[in-house]
């Protein structure tokens, strides 16, 4: 799986190939639902803390707050412009459920802005809003749909800049919290820097679902000492490809997530020029 990160970005459901149910009206509650828990995260944990997050939603919350005026408001104004203009190069049905999302989300985060928060405390705050705002995200993006079109906006740039999108977007989201600690704060930033890594995760695992096992792969000219070493410490056993004069043995192992510092720590020290890659 690639593990490079596009904030709230269409774009993230094809580098993550999510499954997408087939039935329109699953994929609207999808959409729907997701809309619904992301304005829950912001509107109830983390605008009324000051806390921001990435992508068109980040510079949204810039704007609320420097200007006092809803947040709704600007989700609806910056995003739909770009789902507009980019629907020609978008699938129907994609366009569809992302105008469907964008217009639950705004909708929802106007009924709720008048709610109190529901923490007093910043910290919890930008967890819960974090994880809130991220499956929400997540699910929109899972079930076919967007929240955010600053992934199609890089997509679009991408052709007409040297730079890949991935550094487009982080160049960014980093503009995006350097201008937060000018207007709300460095302590505001902080949070949200913590609330951008929840969001982050939330999303990945929304779309990768939750897998405790994975596959390695190893290259490696040194596999028998490697296969001895993880069958001494680790109880494994691999299933190895034949190594040839020219090219390295090629060993893969199951094995849980949480032994996989172990297992690349085992690995590199009996050969620091191997290759370890994750196949699933």
């Amino acid at each position: 799986m690639d593990d490079k990160f596009t904030t709230f970005s269409p774009w993230t459901r094809k580098r993550w190939h999510a499954k997408v149910p087939d039935s329109r009206p699953t994929r609207i509650l999808g959409v729907v639902a997701g809309a619904l828990l992301a304005s829950i995260g912001l509107e109830l944990f983390l605008m009324p803390h000051g806390i921001i997050v990435g992508g068109m939603t980040g510079v949204s919350a810039l704007l609320a707050f420097y200007t006092e005026m809803r947040l709704g408001l600007f989700l609806f104004l910056l995003n739909m412009p770009i789902f507009m203009l980019q629907r020609w190069k978008l699938n129907s049905s994609f366009s569809s459920l992302s105008i469907l999302g964008l217009l639950v989300l705004s909708l929802g985060s106007f009924l709720l802005h008048p709610l109190p928060a529901l923490t007093s405390n910043p910290i919890p705050a930008a967890l819960v809003g974090g994880l809130s705002l991220g499956f929400g995200v997540g699910l929109a993006v899972r079930f076919g749909g967007a929240l955010d079109a600053s992934g199609r906006l890089f997509d679009w740039l991408r052709s007409r800049s040297p730079l890949p999108t991935e550094a487009m977007i982080w160049l960014f989201n980093c503009l995006i919290f350097i201008t937060a600690i000018w207007l709300i704060g460095f302590e505001q930033a902080t949070h949200s820097v913590i609330a951008y890594i929840f969001v982050f995760e939330s999303i990945k695992l929304t779309l990768s679902g939750i897998r405790l096992h994975v596959t390695v792969q190893i290259r490696s000219r040194r596999s028998d000492d490697i296969q001895q070493a993880i069958a001494l410490y680790l109880n494994r056993d691999s299933s190895n490809v034949n190594q040839t004069a020219d090219e390295p043995a090629t060993l893969h192992y199951r094995c849980h997530r949480w032994e996989m510092p172990r297992l690349k720590s085992i690995v590199k020290d009996c050969d620091p020029d191997s290759e370890i890659s994750i196949k699933s």
